[in-house]
């Protein structure tokens, strides 16, 4: 099979010749540069200064040598910034920092800093809905967004892969955090200020504008469409399921509708950590088709009761191996051991794509990733 063909027959539930592998096709299937260029060296490949493309998480450039070595069976398509915003890094007091084109400022320690964390929300002094609407909003559907999109699309095509293509943000919730500031975010929610659905229904506004401009762009090449949002958190949902209910449930199913009306063919990836079990079943009356990432470390995330749950329903794409504990801490035997497990557990009947439970982190030894992928190699054929 080609690599399309096995993912194709994974999300459609049929069992493919081997379980499909995913690294670096998206945002939350990634790996961080630090991590990525001793596994580069680990492998043997030629030392190279990891290219960035998400500048927040630091994830690296899964490049083609890694990935033929690999054998991954995804490619990722990302639209490109505004022609009005570039990345610009400062230096201030110790900390690197940026402002993205939403206008939200993160920063990270210009000393062994890692990441890029939230310092400044742009909407933290909003006050009124007049505030939210004359914000100076992103254009979702300018054509700069979309230059050689076709051509990256065709390529990875042509090349045999299943392809993903990128929304232009996070989901309505974190958006909303980063955009307010998350204290100032959840006291709308809880109280009785406006502003959270005002800003979480622009964001919808802003989504369902760029998908119709890059589904008609080049939706007869993409097999999927990554969307998310962060609603779980370690031991249970970030808001009460009322909450969800009342303000994003309903926002999701316009999204996915949308999306499907634009291209019905597509599959809808939906990225969401933690334990979100609960919510599972209104995702698939949503419309999405793929869940990702399958936080096996969270409550009520065990990967066999899913499976027996959900797994005629949506695919699993993730959940391949703990990233919080095994995947960094575990000795390769134990990583082993993991992804056989999880692999019995998501692979029958097909539904389910490998990849890691999110990004391969800093802290990731190279010898765990090739143990991984050993494994995989291993326990994921049919």
């Amino acid at each position: 099979m080609t690599p399309r063909e096995r993912v194709l027959a994974a999300i459609g539930h049929r069992e493919p010749d081997r379980v499909p592998f995913d690294l670096g096709s998206t945002p939350v299937t990634g790996i961080h540069r630090v991590a990525y260029a001793k596994l580069r060296r680990a492998m043997g490949l030629p030392d190279r200064e990891p290219r960035i493309y998400h500048q927040m998480q630091q994830l690296a450039v899964v490049e083609d040598d890694v990935h033929q070595a690999l054998g991954t069976d995804v490619r990722g398509v990302r639209p490109l910034p505004p022609p009005n915003w570039e990345l610009r890094i400062t230096e201030h007091e110790g900390f690197l920092a940026y402002a993205d084109e939403w206008g939200i400022v993160r920063r990270m320690p210009s000393d062994g800093g890692l990441y890029y964390d939230l310092w400044k929300s742009p909407l933290a002094d909003a006050r009124s809905l007049a505030d939210v609407e004359r914000y100076p909003w992103p254009s979702p559907d300018h054509p700069s967004r979309f230059i050689s999109l076709r051509e990256a699309l065709e390529q990875a095509r042509k090349a045999g892969y299943a392809t993903i293509l990128g929304g232009i943000s996070s989901g309505m919730m974190e958006m909303g955090e980063a955009l307010r500031g998350f204290g100032a975010f959840f006291e709308d929610i809880a109280g009785t200020s406006p502003i959270a659905e005002a800003i979480v229904e622009k964001i919808l506004e802003l989504k369902m504008a760029y998908w119709s401009a890059a589904l008609a762009e080049a939706g007869d090449l993409v097999d999927m469409v990554m969307e998310g949002d962060d609603l779980g958190g370690q031991t249970g949902l970030l808001i009460s399921p009322r909450t969800f209910g009342a303000l994003f449930r309903p926002r999701l199913q316009r999204l996915c509708t949308h999306i499907k009306r634009c291209a019905p063919h597509v599959a809808i990836f939906y990225h969401s950590c933690g334990s979100v079990r609960r919510i599972i079943p209104d995702m698939i009356e949503a419309g999405i088709d793929i869940l990702n990432p399958v936080q096996v470390s969270a409550r009520d995330m065990d990967t066999a009761g899913l499976k027996r749950e959900y797994g005629t329903h949506i695919t699993f794409w993730g959940g391949g191996i703990d990233t919080q504990d095994v995947l960094p801490h575990g000795s390769p035997d134990e990583v082993r051991d993991e992804v056989r497990r999880r692999i019995g557990d998501l692979a029958p009947g097909g539904g389910f794509v490998f990849t890691a439970v999110h990004n391969i982190q800093a802290d990731v030894p190279p010898e765990n990733i090739m143990a991984m992928h050993r494994a995989l190699q291993e326990y994921g054929v049919y």
